[in-house]
């Protein structure tokens, strides 16, 4: 028997969305990445006049092919949860910045091997002078004798850098 979506209190049901990976990078939450950015508990949904649960989201670029899986996860862990009124939202303004993304999803990042951004996006209200020589500590050694080898890395979020120190090869998520 399903639980009617005014039986999971807020906490419960961001939690259960917080437990769905990104299907490009599943290491990361779409919580740790920073693209869940609301759940809310008791809304009347498009789908049904009856009370439900509105999950918003927003995409790391608004043509991220990743979302679709997302949107399909999410409905998943709340299903699996006991919750089949759900609504899932997608806003595009405003636009996702790395900014968003949280010191622990930082973390996994490096410690899956890929160089989380370094420093602030002007979308995230950066002000400063902008940098024209990016240094990239590597994830493997933490080296920063790095070299970009591609803007563009195995996804568009991300480049591909190589260490001189290690030698190894990485991907660094550039800021956005």
């Amino acid at each position: 028997m399903r639980a009617p979506a005014n039986a999971v209190d807020q906490a419960t049901a961001w939690n259960i969305a917080a437990t769905v990976c990104d299907p490009e990078l599943p290491v990361l939450t779409i919580a740790d990445l920073g693209i869940l950015r609301a759940v809310d508990v008791g809304v009347d949904t498009v789908h049904s006049n009856a009370t439900g649960v509105r999950v918003t989201i927003t995409p790391t670029y608004s043509g991220c092919p990743a979302m679709d899986v997302i949107r399909a996860d999410v409905r998943s862990a709340f299903e699996r949860a006991g919750v089949s009124n759900v609504e899932i939202v997608t806003v595009l303004a405003p636009a996702w910045t790395t900014d968003w993304m949280s010191a622990e999803g930082r973390d996994k990042l490096e410690k899956f091997g890929i160089a989380p951004p370094s420093g602030s996006s002007h979308a995230g209200g950066h002000s400063g002078p902008i940098r024209l020589a990016l240094q990239v500590k590597c994830p493997h050694c933490q080296s920063l004798d790095t070299r970009e080898i591609s803007r563009f890395g195995s996804t568009s979020c991300k480049a591909l850098y190589s260490c001189r120190g290690c030698g190894e090869p990485f991907d660094y998520f550039k800021v956005i």
